[in-house]
Order: C-alpha cells, then structure tokens, then sequence
C-alpha cells in the first residue's frame, strides 16, 4: 500500500491540549488540519475569549505548577492519539532578557513543569515552539534538560531553528521548534518556499484602505493606527522607503542615536519594504519607535489588523468581543506573544506525515 492511499479520515482522532496557549495561534493552526483541540491552558485569563471563540475548545485559567498529569490524562479520549503542545513563555530566553538584567528566575522552570506533565501521561506526541536564543541560553540547560527527559522517557525528538518565510510565514521570524514521539523518527516537513518565492508585505497587507496614524478603518476596527506626535510625523516624513532614523536631518535625532550602543539599532523608527517578509512581530510591534515597523508608504506605524495578518491570523480570526474598544497595546501583546497559525498547520501536517508513515510501516 502506498502512503497516499491511506486517508486521514482512517486514522484515529489526534487529540491536542495546548499548555501556555495564549489566544490559540498553535491551536487553531492544528485544529485548521483537522486536529481535535480539547483545552488549552494559561495563567492570562485575557485570552479567554480569543482561545474559545476561535479554537472551538475549552480555556483553563490555571498555572501549569498547579496542574496534575491526571487533570490532563483523562481528558484524552480513549483510542485517540494523544498531542500535548506547548510554548513555555520565551521572554527569559529572548535577545532583549539577554540585555536585560532583571530577568524573572521563575519563568526558567516553565519548561520544566512541562517536562514534569510529559513524564506524568505520556502522550503520543509532544511538540514545543520557542524563541531560538534557547539553544545558546547558558544560564539554565533548559533545552537540554527536556530534551534528555524526553529521551529518557522513550521519545524520539526532533529540534531545530525554522526560519519562517521557508513556510510561507512573511516574517523573519526564527523560531525554535520541537517534536517528540514516542511512534518512531518524527521531523519536521521539507520547507514549503523559496527564497524567490517567500511571502511579502505587499502581497500580505498591501490590499488594505489607506489610514492615516490615529486613525481607525471604518469597515474594520482592528485596521488602526496608534497616534502620532507632530514631531514623528516629521520624522516619518523624512524617513524614504525602507530608511530609518539613520536618514533624519541631525535636529531629528534622539539623543540616544548618538551614542555607540544607539547607532547599533540601526532599524529602530524604520519602514518595512514591499518586496521582501516583514520583521518579527514583536509585543509591540504596532508602535514606531520599537523596530523596523513603519509601514512602507504611509506615515505610520502598523495597524493592529496588519500586525496579524503578517502573524497569519486570517481576517475571520475574533480577538475580542467588543473589537471597536480594545486597546492597541493589549491587542498588540496577543499578537506579539502568539504562535502564527501557519506555523501551527505546519507542525500538524508533520504530525500528520509521522503518524500516517508509522501507520504503514505497522
């Protein structure tokens, strides 16, 4: 029998319980392949409303150091291949906690709590999404540790840095990813783009209204722009196409541009570019001054909707159930601190592949 005999309609239910999950991002990326999302659950009871009303399952407010391996075994149905799935938050490993001196010790063990629930049920399959800065974090052998903890535990594992335009993602994002099951070898598909062929701003965000900053779309209300000071305006208008605060008449300059560690930010207050992905989403990737995140033409920042469509988030996707009175820094951090849903698709069509290939095989 050949492999793409075997349907996906033949397979037992893959069952997914995402720790750390945030809005759902990894979520709803698998449950788009099919996948059975039962609960997801996290310490910001914020993302109540985003995780349920999108992913069709139940959001657990709850801190995974209170969570027993029981809680989560017998929510598993019988007969069903079992997905844990998690982000521990990256901050302690990011390149800015790297700068950072006032790091939270506590965040550290969130990896390892999730090891603990590992080792306590036993699931079929586990997969995990990180900054890639965790595999030089010399603090704490974290990756390490779960890495042999998994092994230990009978897991094939899988991990590595993904650079995200490889898989249609149109940001630069790296991301570390990993997969472990205890089936057999298990990996990550083959990248879906070329370079020649990675999605760009322009084709992700260049069909919507213009807006000016502070403004809102009136067909959209997550098409908005944070305001700006007459003196940023200034600076925008003399920042071209794909420039920065490098092309600012010297009176423009903050003063912090002029010391040696501000020259090297080179991008800070800059535009993005049509033609090629976007920065990093970042927790505040809607506010000028934070990186390269200008919009290309217009004199302005990001609007949220666009800082989610460059995440993957499709329009349908509801953030909020009052969309006109969000905040843009809150709905900024959602955005920020998800997973990007195509990512979760392509984590599950990996499953997918693993457990139909192990199929055939038995």
């Amino acid at each position: 029998m050949k492999k793409n005999d075997i349907k996906k309609e033949s397979l037992p239910p893959i069952e997914v319980i995402d720790l750390f999950c945030g809005i759902g991002g990894l979520s709803f990326g698998m449950k788009s392949r099919g996948f059975n999302i039962l609960a997801g659950y996290d310490l910001d009871a914020t993302c109540r409303y985003a995780y349920e009303t999108n992913n069709n399952a139940k959001f657990i407010y709850k801190d995974i150091k209170t969570v027993s391996p029981d809680e989560i075994r017998t929510a598993y149905g019988k007969g069903s291949i079992r997905v844990l799935a998690g982000c521990a938050p990256c901050q302690p490993f990011s390149s800015y906690a790297f700068k950072n001196k006032k790091k939270d010790p506590n965040k550290y063990d969130l990896l390892y709590e999730f090891g603990r629930i590992v080792k306590g049920i036993h699931p079929d399959i586990v997969t995990m999404e990180n900054v890639a800065q965790i595999l030089s974090f010399k603090e704490k052998p974290v990756l390490t540790d779960f890495e042999n903890l998994l092994k230990n535990e009978g897991y094939h594992v899988w991990v590595r840095p993904v650079y995200c335009p490889d898989y249609g993602i149109p940001q630069t994002r790296k991301r570390l990813v990993l997969l472990a099951s205890r089936l057999g070898d298990i990996e990550l598909i083959k990248p879906t783009h070329k370079p020649n062929e990675y999605k760009t701003v322009k084709e992700t965000i260049g069909d919507l209204p213009e807006i000016k900053a502070g403004e809102t779309d009136k067909n959209d209300p997550l098409h908005r722009a944070k305001a700006l000071s007459s003196l940023n305006l200034e600076r925008l208008h003399h920042t071209p196409y794909g420039g920065s605060w490098k092309d600012w008449p010297e009176y423009l300059r903050l003063r912090c541009h002029k010391t040696d560690r501000g020259r090297s930010f080179g991008s800070v207050y800059g535009r993005m570019v049509w033609e090629k992905p976007a920065p990093t989403m970042t927790t505040q990737c809607t506010g000028l001054g934070n990186g390269r995140f200008g919009h290309p033409t217009q004199d302005r920042a990001i609007s949220i909707r666009e800082a989610a469509l460059i995440q993957t988030f499709p329009k349908t996707y509801k953030f909020f159930a009052d969309e006109e009175y969000v905040a843009i820094t809150k709905a900024s951090r959602y955005i920020g601190n998800a997973v990007p849903p195509r990512l979760g698709e392509v984590i599950a069509e990996s499953i997918l592949t693993h457990i139909t290939a192990n199929k055939l095989e038995l």
